[in-house]
């Protein structure tokens, strides 16, 4: 399964996430957004459109890790994602 993860390693949760995917062997890839515009547009047009950041975007949070799996669901539950390789 192709995973696609947005994140940033500022995050000690999404620095956790991609060594959990590792370990896995996990087909994934990796949009890290502080060092790039282009994935943090990509993100954040998630995040603005997407009902799963709500919840987040009420308490003030950011939204990462954020999956998408490769049949198109997004998540942000590490447990999810590890769950369906």
């Amino acid at each position: 399964m192709k995973i696609i993860m947005f994140g940033t390693n500022a995050c000690k949760d999404c620095v956790e996430a991609v060594k959990a995917l590792d370990e896995k062997n996990a087909d994934y890839m990796y949009l890290e957004f502080s060092e790039s515009t282009a994935n943090l547009k990509r993100f954040l047009k998630l995040r603005d459109t997407e009902s799963i950041f709500d919840e987040v975007k009420e308490k003030g949070a950011i939204g990462v890790p954020c999956f998408k799996l490769s049949d198109g669901t997004l998540t942000l539950s590490l447990e999810e994602v590890l769950e369906k390789l």
